[in-house]
Parts: C-alpha cells; sequence; structure tokens
C-alpha cells in the first residue's frame, strides 16, 4: 500500500487562547493556570464561528497543558460541534516561563525596570526574566499536573529562545507530522509559544520578532504545498480587529 496523496494545499490553523483574567489584570502568567474571562469566552466563540463560517473542520487537536488554552478549543468545539475530537496536550506548548516575574503587574514593573527592559523580557528572543528559586511554591515540579516529568527538564524561567528550543521540535515531530499523514490540525497555545513557532515558520530574524504580536481569540491560518512549504499565512478576523487586538498586546508593558 502507497503512501496517501496529499492535497495540493495543507492547512493549519494556530490559535491564541481568549483573554484570560490575568491578561484583564495585566500580569505575567505564563505558567500560572488561571481561567478565561468573560471577554475570553466570548473570543473564543468567535473563533469557533470565524472557522465555521470559512468551513474549517479538523481531525486533531494539540493544547498546552493550561485551562485557559484547553477551555479555549471547549469553547470553540461548542461552535464546530467536534468535542469527539482526540486532543493531545503537551507541556512543550504552554506559555513561556516567566520566572520571578509570573503574577506581577507589567505596567507596574515598568515603572520599577522601565519600559525597555521589561520589553525585551516580554518580547525580545534571549533575554529571559529572573528565574524561580527551585523550591518555590510556583516552579512547576511542584504542580501535580507535572509531576510526570523529570524537575530538571521543566523551566524556572525562559527567554522565546528556550521557549521556541521545548515547542518546536515537539511542533515539527507532532504536529506537522500529523499533517503529513493527512490530518487537519488545530492548534490552541499561547502568545509566546506560537510566537516561536511562527518565528521559525516564517524566518523572522532575531530582532524583527521583538515586535511580533499574537493577540488573543483570532484563528491564524497557514497554508503549506505538500511538502509543507509556507505559501501564506493570514487572520480569519477582519483587518481592524486584528490590528486593534494586536496593539493592545504591544501596549500592556507601558507605564501608567
Amino acid at each position: 500500500m502507497g503512501f496517501k496523496e496529499l492535497p495540493k494545499t495543507l492547512r493549519l490553523v494556530l490559535l491564541r487562547h481568549g483573554q484570560s483574567t490575568w491578561n484583564l489584570e495585566n500580569r505575567f502568567t505564563g505558567w500560572t493556570d488561571v481561567p478565561l474571562t468573560e471577554q475570553g469566552i466570548k473570543e473564543a466563540m468567535n473563533a469557533g464561528k470565524l472557522l465555521k463560517q470559512d468551513n474549517f473542520n479538523f481531525d486533531v487537536v494539540y493544547t498546552s497543558m493550561l485551562k485557559r488554552a484547553i477551555n479555549t478549543y471547549n469553547f470553540v468545539a461548542e461552535e464546530l460541534n467536534c468535542h469527539h475530537l482526540p486532543v493531545k496536550k503537551s507541556w512543550r506548548l504552554n506559555e513561556r516561563h516567566y520566572g520571578a516575574l509570573q503574577g506581577l503587574n507589567k505596567a507596574e514593573t515598568a515603572a520599577l525596570h522601565g519600559e525597555e527592559k521589561v520589553k525585551l523580557w516580554r518580547r525580545s528572543f534571549a533575554v529571559a526574566p529572573p528565574a524561580l528559586d527551585f523550591n518555590d511554591p510556583q516552579a512547576p515540579h511542584l504542580d501535580p499536573k507535572y509531576q510526570n516529568f523529570p524537575a530538571r527538564a521543566l523551566p524556572l524561567t525562559e527567554s522565546l529562545k528556550t521557549a521556541g528550543e521545548r515547542a518546536l521540535p515537539y511542533f515539527y515531530d507532532q504536529i506537522l507530522g500529523d499533517m503529513l499523514k493527512g490530518k487537519r490540525v488545530l492548534v490552541v497555545a499561547h502568545g509566546n509559544s506560537l510566537r516561536a513557532i511562527v518565528k521559525d515558520l516564517d524566518n523572522i530574524s532575531d530582532e524583527k520578532i521583538l515586535d511580533v504580536n499574537i493577540p488573543t481569540g483570532q484563528p491564524l491560518i497557514y497554508e503549506f504545498d505538500s511538502k509543507l512549504n509556507v505559501q501564506r499565512s493570514y487572520y480569519l478576523g477582519d483587518e481592524e480587529s486584528v490590528r486593534k487586538a494586536q496593539e493592545e498586546v504591544a501596549n500592556q508593558a507601558k507605564k501608567k
């Protein structure tokens, strides 16, 4: 039996979770497992409506192990009537770990340390925030969700670079691997785990990734040829809504 013939154009949907409570409070969230807000639920439902309107269907779904991503998919599934799909959850798709910044207000941190320093911590490629202490109650190895993973594999802080180093192998081995089997894939994750993927797919420089902002609840579509070369990418939402949402992300760490 030969290989299944792939369509000429393969599509992948990347979706950042809807607004979370700490997005609303403008806090560094990272691996802290916070819920969606009412607006975040509406964003997730709207993402589902946009996908349904454009006749998207899926065979498999990938999410992080954080409930804001998992629940975003659940609301998308309500719109698409696809709760039956297999959902693969991995910590490798978790948000970038913000170390000792987790829980701090971004604007207040900018007022204390300066906007440029906080912008580097938030958006740059290789600069990581101060790390958590190994015995800090927020350390991932103390969370029951991650008890089956070696403590030394779990981060105490991350730059976008190191977040990408754990997300990208999983992306290429598992997610694109499923696409090569002819599966239609939806990935629901986070601003920075998705930025790491987008940086690689679009060959964005270390310097330019600083200004790339992925908004909550806006489906980002990638189209590939049958050899998984990127042909184009675009958001499903209308351009003005996407632009405003991107500006909101960019402005989070400005001093009030």
